[in-house]
């Protein structure tokens, strides 16, 4: 079974936080989200935590109801070809002075 890795990206002045998760891990991020904002040494503020929390908290989330349509479809097969639906637009949030990059999901 092919394992999916989850990609979180912030770019913050001339900093880059980039993090590596699977879906079991998401506890772990959101933890090290909240770690990384009450640092005084970095310009990671609450604010991004929060905002990056929720991007994982839908990623999680689209992940959960992914993982609920390919079983539903799998267990009781159709008879008849469907088209497959079609992605939900990924919602953008404009931020005063950040830029996300490389949001998404690995294969």
């Amino acid at each position: 079974m092919q394992r999916e890795m989850n990609v979180l990206a912030l770019v913050k002045n001339s900093e880059r936080y980039v993090f590596l998760y699977d879906d079991d891990s998401t506890e772990a991020v959101l933890q090290k989200l909240g770690q990384y904002a009450a640092d005084k040494d970095l310009s990671f503020s609450w604010y991004d935590a929060a905002v990056l929390s929720q991007k994982v908290r839908r990623l999680k989330e689209e992940a959960v109801a992914e993982k609920t349509t390919v079983s539903s479809t799998s267990s009781h097969p159709s008879p008849v070809a469907s088209e497959p639906a079609p992605e939900p637009a990924r919602e953008s949030v404009p931020l005063p002075g950040l830029r996300f990059r490389g949001i998404g999901r690995i294969p």
